[in-house]
């Protein structure tokens, strides 16, 4: 298989390190990065030959001008914040570039469907990354549910805590217009990995929304889900630290738990190759996981009513910033 050039955009970001390494594991070649921020000396340990661009119009002339001189750009990388991603997967398939984009693909279902249209019409394939799907502990998951009795459904109990300081809030991530929430931000994989599972949803509950959690219920064709996700240490367990980070992450299945976590480091570069083998999950893909996460950014929380995941009821932080649901 020949080499394959890279242009890749939001390269200080903080997921940019496994698509570079990714590209790097699978023999390609990174011609070009953009971002607006110049601290980008892992490009060093990468491809110190890339050239950098820290104002998008220069990087897209640079882009310009390469094929001018026969060299082609086979595919465009996209790391940028999650309300960019629509106009950049936009201008790497108007621009004859296969996409690799980031979940999540975009904020909006009718968003995905414009894209996928936009794949036709310019002949180019867009990406995205599910690497939950090629984790090994999932995929035995997905087997076993699907050899099991058909008509069971499971009872399933999510949790996911990964502590944020007070940046966050004074981040694009932290503006749910920007970043789509609190779901969309941390849980977007999780959810998709739910659905691909067990199965579409058929009803969505939310009980407690604010800006650093969310638990809901979600009832799938093959399970019934409490989930309850947050970026505030002090809804950690007490023996949730994991090394130096403040994380915890348990999913279980009819009050058994599911160990996945080990086996996350090469998932992007495995992604990686299955897209250059064809076998990459394009867009549509995270259409039912879209669909999830934006019913659970537009819904009214109901309170603590009905089947609610028991850290639903901790109290309710104050905004670090002084307000609260903002």
């Amino acid at each position: 298989m020949a080499q394959k050039n890279y242009a890749l955009v939001g390269v200080a970001g903080y997921i940019a390190p496994r698509h570079l390494k990714a590209i790097a594991d699978t023999g390609g070649n990174l011609i070009v990065a953009y971002d607006k921020f110049d601290s980008v000396g892992r490009l060093d340990s990468f491809f110190p030959q890339a050239s950098f661009f820290t104002e998008q119009g220069l990087f897209e002339r640079h882009i310009s001008k390469l094929r001018n001189r026969g060299i082609n750009i086979d595919f465009l990388t996209v790391c940028t914040p999650n309300y960019t991603h629509d106009s950049f997967i936009r201008y790497g398939l108007e621009h004859n570039m296969d996409v690799i984009c980031e979940k999540p693909v975009v904020l909006n279902p009718w968003n995905l469907e414009e894209l996928e249209q936009l794949e036709q019409q310019s002949g180019r394939k867009a990406y995205t990354i599910l690497q939950l799907r090629l984790h090994d502990s999932i995929a035995e998951l997905k087997k076993r549910i699907e050899t099991g009795p058909k008509d069971k459904v499971y009872d399933v109990d999510m949790t996911y805590i990964t502590s944020r300081g007070k940046w966050y809030y004074a981040s694009w991530k932290g503006d749910e217009t920007k970043s789509g929430g609190l779901a969309t931000n941390i849980g977007v994989h999780l959810y998709d990995m739910l659905q691909w599972v067990f199965g579409a949803a058929k009803k969505s509950v939310v009980h407690i929304k604010t800006h650093d959690r969310v638990a809901g219920y979600l009832e799938l064709e093959r399970a019934r889900v409490r989930y309850f996700l947050s970026i505030n240490e002090q809804t950690l367990p007490a023996n949730a630290v994991q090394g130096e980070k403040k994380t915890f992450r348990s999913i279980t299945i009819d009050g058994e738990e599911l160990e996945f976590s080990q086996g996350f480091t090469e998932l992007h570069a495995l992604s990686y190759k299955k897209i250059l083998e064809g076998e990459g999950f394009r867009i549509g893909c995270a259409a039912e996981s879209l669909k999830m996460i934006y019913d659970i950014r537009h819904a009214e929380p109901v309170g603590l009513k009905g089947d609610y995941h028991p850290l639903a009821k901790l109290p309710i932080a104050e905004h670090p910033f002084g307000w609260i649901n903002r």
